[in-house]
């Protein structure tokens, strides 16, 4: 006797429980950030970005707007993103002694209050799915500043520098969305995913390839918008 197939509603539900699931994800990396255990924080973030990566290709594929519209996964993608790409990454950022603490966490109230701002932004993306100004990616970055420990100064600078980035008029690419150079901006993201890992074995205390391979990725994503043509969010190509 064969099984009913599972119905489209409970196909759509199962895929909002999937991206619900990274507030969970989220809280357990929280939990590791407050107790610096910095590996885990990210491992856990790492999780995190792996269902954010995924979850809006299973929404497509199953139709769940046209199956479950009264509940927006995009609303629900946001608040699990803010989660895990904006608080955990600070409060990570404040017990990680990078600089005083005081001024870690004066630091982290402004972007959190700014990233707020840019969360509720709904020109966000441009016509053609790149970002617009930096893409509140905290985790990435406060990733990197635990990687290689620049001073104090510098880190600040740092922050401060992609903080403003948010709510400037350039392109930052999204890696699932933006059809330019998108097969080599996923092998770019393979190899970083290796580094990532390697530093995350040895607790940040990786080999110079996987170091120099952060600082190579890192390079191409910022300079990728030079593909599109222009790097201005106003010129959508």
């Amino acid at each position: 006797m064969s099984q009913p197939a599972v119905s489209p509603r409970a196909l759509a539900w199962l895929v909002h429980l999937f991206t619900a699931s990274g507030a969970a994800v989220g809280l357990l990396a929280l939990e590791r950030a407050i107790s610096q255990d910095f590996v885990w924080t990210f491992v856990w973030l790492a999780v995190a970005l792996v269902i954010d990566g995924i979850d809006g290709t299973l929404a497509r594929a199953f139709g769940v707007r046209e199956s479950l519209p009264y509940v927006d996964g995009d609303l629900l993608d946001l608040v699990v993103d803010f989660l895990t790409y904006v608080i955990v990454p600070m409060v990570a950022f404040v017990h990680a002694g990078l600089m005083a603490r005081e001024f870690a966490l004066t630091l982290a109230a402004i972007v959190v209050t700014a990233s707020a701002l840019y969360f509720a932004d709904t020109r966000m993306k441009t016509e053609d799915n790149w970002f617009r100004g930096f893409p509140t990616l905290w985790n990435v970055l406060v990733f990197y500043l635990l990687v290689f420990r620049p001073s104090p100064a510098l880190t600040a600078g740092i922050v401060i520098i992609a903080g403003i980035a948010m709510f400037l008029p350039i392109v930052f690419v999204h890696p699932m969305r933006v059809a330019r150079l998108k097969w080599l901006t996923g092998a770019v993201l393979a190899v970083w995913t290796c580094s990532v890992g390697a530093e995350l074995w040895t607790g940040f205390a990786g080999p110079g390839w996987s170091r120099a391979v952060l600082l190579i990725t890192a390079a191409y994503i910022v300079l990728l918008p030079l593909a599109r043509g222009s790097i201005w969010a106003a010129k959508a190509r």
